[in-house]
C-alpha cells in the first residue's frame, strides 16, 4: 500500500444520503485499498451551524459512522476518528489563523455559498467564517495529499494550500504538504425535489437508512417533466430527476438510453419509470441497510476511541512540527 495519505470528512448533522454514496463514499470504499485513508466525522465544524442545538451533531455522529461501515468502508483499514477528540486541531486552527484575512476568508466562493443558504446575512458567526482555517488544520495535521471532494469545495482545496505555502516559506520548513482534490467520476446528484442538489438540511434526499417505504415515497414524489401529463405526451429528459437517478444507478445504461427516447417520443410514463428507480435502489439499499441494523453502538464507539488515538498521534506530531518551525517548543526541543 501507498503512503499517500487521504483525509475525507463528513459533518454529523443526518444519515448520509444517496449523494454521498455515488460520490465520495464510493471513492472511499476503492482508495481505502489503494492509500492510507483517514475519515472524519466533523462535530465541531457541524456545531458552526448546531451550536444551539449540539443533540442535533452529537446524536449523528454514531448514525454516521454506521453509514460508513454498511457501505464497505473497513475500519481495520481506513481510521474513523472523531473531530472534537483530538486536541491538535484547533491548536493549529489558532496558529494558521495569523496567516488569512477576513477579507480571504470573506472572497471564499463556497463560503458565501454556504453563507447565503443559511441566510446568516450580517449575523454570520465568527466560527462559520473561520470553519476553512479549521479545514485547513484538518487536513495538514495528517499530511494529507488527496482529498475526495465535489467540486463545489476545490476553493477550499485552494485556499489550503495558500495557507500551506505560505506557512512554509514564512518559517522555512516544509513539514507541510500541499493537497490535490480527487474528484468523483460521478456529478452531484439532484435532490428529489428537483432543486440542483441533494442536501441533508434541504430534506430532499433519499438516507441509506432510509425503510423501503420511505424509499418507495420519495421516490414516487420526485420531480420529472411538469409537462408529461398524459403517457403519450413526449417527455423532457432534461432536468428530469428520475433519469438523472437511473443514470446514476442502473447498470443497464443501454436500456436507460432506449427509455430516454422513448420517453421523449411519447408512450412512457413515469410512474413506470418511478416503479423500475424504485426496484433499483430497494435491490441496492437491502445489504446496506441489513448491515448496518446489525452494528451495534458498542462495536461503533470502540471505532470512533480506537480511530481517534490513533488519530491523535499522528494529529500531535504534525502539531510538534508546528511549534518547532515557529520556535514556541519551549520545553520540549
Amino acid at each position: 500500500m501507498s503512503q499517500k495519505i487521504v483525509l475525507t470528512a463528513d459533518r454529523p448533522t443526518g444519515c448520509l444520503h444517496l449523494g454521498h454514496f455515488i460520490g465520495s463514499l464510493k471513492s472511499r470504499v476503492e482508495l481505502q485499498h489503494i492509500y492510507k485513508q483517514y475519515v472524519m466525522v466533523a462535530d465541531v465544524q457541524a456545531l458552526t451551524d448546531y451550536f444551539t442545538n449540539p443533540t442535533r451533531v452529537v446524536d449523528n455522529v454514531l448514525e454516521v459512522v454506521a453509514d460508513y461501515i454498511s457501505v464497505g468502508i473497513d475500519p481495520n483499514i481506513t481510521t474513523i476518528f472523531i473531530q472534537s477528540q483530538i486536541p491538535a486541531l484547533p491548536e493549529l486552527m489558532t496558529y494558521y489563523m495569523n496567516l488569512v484575512s477576513i477579507a480571504r476568508l470573506e472572497r471564499n466562493p463556497t463560503v458565501k455559498a454556504e453563507i447565503a443558504l443559511r441566510k446568516f446575512e450580517e449575523s454570520v458567526p465568527t466560527g462559520f467564517v473561520c470553519y476553512p482555517i479549521s479545514q485547513v488544520a484538518d487536513m495538514t495535521a495528517f499530511k494529507a495529499e488527496v482529498i475526495p471532494v465535489g467540486d463545489d469545495q476545490l476553493p477550499m482545496i485552494e485556499q489550503a494550500n495558500e495557507v500551506v505555502r505560505k506557512f512554509n516559506k514564512l518559517y522555512n520548513t516544509n513539514c507541510l504538504k500541499e493537497m490535490k482534490p480527487y474528484l468523483s467520476n460521478t456529478g452531484r446528484l439532484a435532490g428529489i425535489d428537483g432543486k440542483a442538489k441533494a442536501s441533508k438540511s434541504l430534506n430532499n434526499a433519499i438516507f441509506l437508512s432510509d425503510e423501503p417505504e420511505v424509499v418507495k415515497q420519495k421516490v414516487y414524489s420526485m420531480f420529472t417533466d411538469p409537462d408529461h401529463l398524459k403517457v403519450s405526451d413526449p417527455g423532457k429528459v432534461e432536468g428530469n430527476v428520475v433519469f438523472m437517478y437511473l443514470d446514476a444507478f442502473y447498470e443497464d445504461k443501454e436500456e436507460i438510453a432506449s427509455l430516454k427516447e422513448q420517453y421523449k417520443k411519447g408512450g412512457l410514463g413515469d410512474m413506470t419509470l418511478k416503479s423500475l428507480l424504485n426496484d433499483t435502489l430497494q435491490k441496492m439499499l437491502i445489504p446496506i441497510r441489513e448491515k448496518r441494523k446489525a452494528l451495534t453502538k458498542k462495536y461503533l464507539l470502540d471505532i470512533c476511541m480506537n480511530g481517534s488515538l490513533s488519530a491523535r498521534k499522528i494529529a500531535d506530531q504534525t502539531l510538534y512540527e508546528v511549534k518547532n518551525a515557529i520556535g514556541i517548543n519551549y520545553f520540549n526541543k
